[in-house]
């Protein structure tokens, strides 16, 4: 009885070990940083700053350094609200390589983080976090291999490309542009996915897809060389980028105010200076012509 009552028990104890995970799932530290009401009482304050890199945006320079356009808009926001406010700011920079998941940790973080992943405003995603005013307007390019004619009318489209595949950033507004044109014109094709520009523009040279990507991709391609085209019968103007806050966020209002400080921050020679510095003249002039484009349709 006793030999029993031990194999019972062991048995009991190895069914209990089965149901039991040999580790604990992995937990995913939440994202943290001081909030406005925090930093006016201790007098200091630890920002977090999500980034996805991006060439131009935010990227590790030959020094090994990270810097580029948003880099240094939130270094000139935290000297700015340091100048006038007796605290002491650090940014803490963090990247994440996957853009999705970079979006998803701004949603479900807390207090003082930030997102530089040159994000689309929209109304649908302001439900779900805040947007600062937008640091730059975009233009969203059709591309494919250099191999294809430009398309001079959208009934070109079907014969011009028709050995292309299309292919979307996935959870992208471009995504949802490149399904637009494959219900349009080829509702047979599946979407590849892609979940980097690189990606998307290498398969774009190569032949094999046509996808939509921001201009200043576009002039990197280019200026590195790649045999990629732009049809401008795509282009698609009045996007603006902003920095992405989560609701908790409570620096928004002073996000907001550095924007329009001294006549506007878009407005002044430093924010041109970081512009031509990190995204070179001829793109700057392609994407201030497109900010002046759209301010006078009043869009």
């Amino acid at each position: 009885m006793k030999h029993l009552l031990v194999l019972g028990t062991l048995m009991l104890a190895l069914a209990i070990s089965a149901c039991t995970p040999s580790s604990p799932p992995t937990v995913l530290a939440e994202d943290r940083g001081t909030t406005l009401h925090e930093a006016r009482q201790l007098g200091n304050a630890t920002l977090r700053v999500l980034y996805v890199e991006a060439d131009g945006f935010a990227y590790t320079n030959a020094a090994g350094e990270l810097t580029g356009v948003t880099v240094e808009i939130m270094r000139d926001f935290v000297a700015w609200y340091e100048r006038y406010h007796a605290t002491r700011i650090d940014l803490e920079f963090v990247e994440e390589e996957n853009w999705q998941r970079f979006y998803q940790r701004i949603v479900d973080a807390d207090g003082g983080v930030f997102g530089l992943g040159n994000v689309t405003i929209t109304e649908a995603r302001r439900q779900e976090l805040q947007f600062s005013p937008a640091y730059l307007n975009n233009v969203a390019v059709l591309i494919t291999s250099d191999d294809i004619p430009e398309l001079g009318e959208w009934a070109e489209f079907t014969e011009a490309f028709a050995d292309l595949q299309p292919m979307g950033f996935s959870g992208t507004l471009h995504e949802t542009r490149v399904k637009a044109l494959r219900d349009a014109y080829q509702p047979d094709r599946d979407i590849l996915p892609a979940t980097s520009n690189p990606q998307i523009i290498e398969a774009a040279a190569a032949g094999d897809v046509y996808s939509y990507i921001d201009a200043y991709n576009y002039w990197r391609a280019v200026e590195q060389g790649q045999p990629v085209r732009h049809h401008a019968i795509a282009d698609e103007h009045g996007e603006t980028f902003g920095i992405i806050m989560p609701h908790s966020n409570d620096w928004v209002d002073m996000m907001t105010a550095f924007f329009a400080a001294d006549g506007g921050y878009r407005n002044t020679a430093r924010y041109r200076e970081i512009l031509t510095l990190h995204l070179g003249e001829a793109l700057t002039e392609t994407l201030e012509n497109a900010r002046l484009q759209a301010e006078g349709s009043g869009m």
